[in-house]
């Protein structure tokens, strides 16, 4: 994929008050650079789209993403629907982001499973879209709310379990443990976060800042 730093720093002039012509640097702005890892940093897919769903830039979460069956993909630096019965909605999407600042929410199809997106208008025919997360948290949002209130392993794979949508009796299958031990771990993490109940556990959870994990730059 093309240099997407370079790219952020070419149309970052366009949003800034102070711009007042040409962009004369010889490389990428250091502000260019810290917002490329900044985003590179947050557990959503991001994608700055201009003129004729052109990719400006997409961050980590996002070529991740894209690259594993999404219901959207690249062609070249064009952004489009992989089912053609979605391309037509996108393309509409777009297109009243950048003509009439429209707000969008749409859900494609990725297989059996479906996956939400927004469409979110700029300005000056840039629009942002933001992916859909297909699963509640990322593990290193777990691990890290796990290490502060002091879980043990075990109890972090049985609020794994609940975070995927399993209810005690699943977590205990899954793992091959009794459905009471399971019970004495829900209710010792409870203890732990203040958490009134399970809802209220996973919602702690999903409202988690969404980071990801450092392993990606290896």
């Amino acid at each position: 994929m093309f240099d997407t730093t370079t790219a952020l720093a070419t149309a970052l002039p366009m949003f800034s008050p102070a711009y007042r012509g040409p962009e004369r640097r010889t490389g990428p702005a250091p502000v260019a650079q810290w917002l490329a890892a900044m985003l590179d940093e947050i557990d959503y897919g991001m994608l700055l789209l201009g003129d004729a769903a052109e990719l400006l830039h997409a961050n980590h979460a996002a070529r991740s993403e894209l690259t594993a069956g999404h219901p959207l993909q690249l062609a070249g630096r064009q952004l489009r629907a992989r089912d053609a019965a979605d391309t037509a909605r996108l393309q509409d999407a777009l297109a009243d982001a950048v003509h009439r600042s429209l707000r969008r929410l749409l859900t494609l199809r990725a297989g059996d499973a479906r996956v939400s997106i927004a469409v979110i208008p700029l300005g000056r025919a840039a629009t942002l879209v933001v992916l859909g997360k297909r699963q509640l948290s990322e593990r290193i949002s777990v691990q890290l709310f796990a290490r502060q209130h002091g879980l043990t392993p075990a109890e972090m794979r049985v609020l794994n379990g609940l975070c995927e949508g399993l209810d005690p009796r699943a977590v205990a299958e899954q793992h091959q443990v009794g459905l009471a031990t399971v019970r004495t771990q829900v209710a010792s993490i409870r203890a732990k976060t203040g958490a009134e109940n399970i809802r209220d556990l996973v919602c702690q959870v999903a409202v988690l800042p969404p980071i990801v994990s450092s392993l990606r730059h290896a």
